[in-house]
């Protein structure tokens, strides 16, 4: 395998990018209207796609609103990306707070609608 990388299908490139880039600082390695590449500065090789979900190139059966779909990102600092959410206005589904597996979690949504876990070692 050479690469492998989720795609958030969104009605809203742009919004759904920068919610990403504000949220975990992902930069973009490319981006156009209908698709942009973000990844980790610190660690290239953590991807995620944000591609506009009526694209020609996303089969016909998949061009609808995603489901059964949750994104984890384990970061240092749930607080941290806790603050950065609640001063964006961020969609949050559930504070952090500590789980019995030993991390501290977090549960919002993206501008498409994804859930996004962002959990932290406690």
């Amino acid at each position: 395998m050479q690469r492998c990388f989720t795609n958030i299908l969104t009605t809203d490139v742009a919004a759904t990018a920068a919610f990403y880039e504000t949220l975990l600082g992902l930069t973009p390695k490319f981006s156009s209207d209908w698709f942009v590449n973000l990844a980790d500065p610190q660690n290239p090789a953590l991807e995620l796609g944000i591609l506009e979900q009526t694209n020609d190139i996303v089969p016909a059966g998949a061009r609808n609103a995603p489901a059964g779909v949750m994104l984890t990102f384990v970061v240092d600092d749930c607080n941290a990306v806790h603050a950065r959410a609640l001063a964006e206005n961020a969609d949050i589904i559930e504070a952090p707070q500590d789980m019995p597996y030993g991390q501290r979690r977090m549960i919002l949504r993206d501008p498409a609608g994804t859930f996004v876990d962002v959990s932290s070692l406690i």
